[in-house]
């Protein structure tokens, strides 16, 4: 059972849903003696005190990252007092309220500090001479101004993340936090910011604004979109009624940019998205292997174009990129007797090698799907 709780930190596409473990029932041990950093909220139903009390609350507060800053306890038994009790005696001495130390703020608090955000990124954007919409990102002047628009959005997602942890929200609490920023515009921030980490942290430059910024791209990352659920809200967009619409196609694409988990994919399955029509009626399997299909399809097509630009027979430099993925290896020599069969002279061809391994390097890395190719690095 205990290492079904740690199996959760591998996501449904790695290991199936059901060999984990989402709930588990406890008396007394895993109550004190378990430590898992996936464990969100403890439902207490039982008397506690002191330093049994601060223990068990303790089995949520092991931080996973930031899409976890804080664990939950519900309380079915009235243990307010007991808690005060508890988190004064084991603050000792101190001139800050033991509730400040251990409790977070209360939800109404973080919403004001969300709007409050929320009114500086727009301040921001209006000092650009924009309008505060996440298509004017592209029109940033310059790199201080994207690290700008970084450091401004990046607060306003840790408040909304740290909000959307509170389980007491009331609906005119919702309403306002729709009100102050909506759930589309955010997703589309969210896009932006992350298509600017890849413009910028690629970049070799000194400006300190740049160097300094600190992207925290796990907090923006989400269990809930992964391929997984990508596919099945495609598999749904193919089957739905195109008059009775639910999932659109500007959804999915935002849904894919707002989402870490799929950087390296969501170009290669929003141009799949393309190929397909609202009412074809493809179920989730077909629609897996329709994209399987696309993307060695799009690999072929990309493959051929660079044999083409560097005067190679397409089965000739499929052959070469075929034998590096059989065996993982990245062999030297072989890439010296692939240009060998150019005739050219050995500066061209030391140029032409650099050259083509510069765009197949990426290439192949792609190919790997996360698998390390040995002797690759040397020709990055």
């Amino acid at each position: 059972m205990q290492q079904r709780i740690k199996d959760q930190k591998y996501s449904s596409r790695e290991l199936p849903h059901e060999e984990k473990i989402d709930i588990v029932i406890v008396v007394d041990m895993l109550l004190t003696g378990f430590d898992s950093k996936y464990l969100n909220t403890l439902y207490v139903d039982k008397e506690l005190k002191q330093h049994g009390m601060i223990q068990a609350f303790s089995r949520t507060n092991r931080i996973l990252n930031a899409t976890k800053p804080f664990g939950h306890i519900l309380d079915f038994r009235g243990l307010e007092a007991q808690v005060d009790e508890a988190i004064t005696l084991f603050s000792g001495s101190c001139e800050i309220s033991p509730r400040q130390i251990w409790l977070v703020e209360p939800a109404p608090s973080v919403i004001r500090k969300y709007e409050e955000a929320v009114n500086k990124f727009k301040k921001f954007m209006t000092g650009q001479n924009l309008a505060f919409t996440p298509e004017e990102i592209s029109n940033l002047k310059g790199d201080e101004a994207r690290a700008g628009f970084v450091n401004y959005f990046k607060e306003v997602r840790r408040l909304k993340k740290q909000i959307d942890q509170y389980t007491d929200i009331e609906e005119k609490q919702r309403e306002r936090i729709e009100a102050i920023i909506s759930t589309d515009h955010l997703d589309g921030f969210l896009g932006r910011y992350i298509e600017t980490y890849k413009r910028l942290m690629p970049k070799e430059t000194t400006r300190e604004q740049v160097e300094l910024l600190d992207f925290e791209l796990v907090l923006f990352s989400s269990t809930l979109i992964d391929y997984d659920y990508i596919m099945e809200l495609i598999a749904r967009y193919s089957e739905q009624d195109p008059a009775k619409q639910k999932v659109t196609r500007t959804q999915l694409v935002n849904m894919l940019k707002s989402s870490t988990n799929l950087m390296d994919e969501h170009c290669d399955i929003e141009a799949y998205i393309d190929t397909l029509t609202v009412g074809e009626g493809l179920n989730e399997q077909e629609i897996r292997k329709g994209f399987a299909k696309f993307k060695k399809q799009k690999s072929k097509n990309e493959l051929a174009a660079l044999a083409t630009s560097y005067g190679f027979a397409d089965s000739v430099l499929q052959g070469f990129v075929d034998d590096i993925l059989d065996r993982m290896i990245f062999d030297g020599q072989n890439l010296t007797e692939l240009f060998a069969t150019l005739n050219l002279g050995w500066k061209e061809r030391v140029y032409k090698e650099k050259a083509l391994m510069k765009k197949l390097a990426p290439f192949l890395r792609k190919q790997a799907e996360g698998r390390e190719i040995s002797g690759l690095k040397a020709y990055e």
